[in-house]
């Protein structure tokens, strides 16, 4: 029909780790499937984090980085595979690194032409929220497209 918005056929899914893998939420697949929409799935790694002293430092920081890695690579495999069962393309997954966690999930929906942002939020409160953040709550207020938030 003529003057309704064009369907999304594109998210952009960035998994929360490390629950994602355990328990994918069904609402992302079955909006996705039934626009016939691709999954791109995202996971961004803060590359320092980790504070530590002298040579410890970067020990610690390859350590980090190569846990880091190997969770990001098992939760977008956990992605891919639930979009398999459900029947939804899983068109792409990165894992990709940023200082600035909401800033490598926005560039990356742009990036790939994403026409919805789908993601977990953590739902924390009170001083939690406050001195952590919320990385969905920074997506929300960026994004130029729109942002799906699953309360997980």
């Amino acid at each position: 029909m003529q003057g309704e918005p064009p369907c999304s056929r594109k998210f952009s899914c960035p998994p929360t780790v490390p629950r994602w893998p355990r328990r994918p939420p069904r609402s992302r697949w079955g909006c996705a499937k039934s626009l016939n929409a691709q999954i791109i799935g995202v996971n961004v790694i803060d590359p320092f984090p980790y504070i530590g002293i002298g040579d410890a430092s970067a020990v610690g920081l390859q350590a980090y980085l190569t846990e880091a890695k190997s969770a990001a690579g098992q939760a977008l495999d956990a992605v891919r595979q639930a979009c398999e069962a459900q029947g939804v393309v899983f068109a792409a997954g990165d894992t990709i690194e940023r200082n600035v966690v909401y800033e490598g999930i926005i560039e990356t929906a742009e990036a790939e032409g994403c026409d919805l942002i789908v993601m977990g939020s953590h739902g924390r409160q009170g001083v939690k929220a406050l001195i952590l953040g919320s990385v969905a709550q920074k997506v929300l207020t960026h994004a130029k497209v729109p942002v799906l938030i699953v309360k997980g």
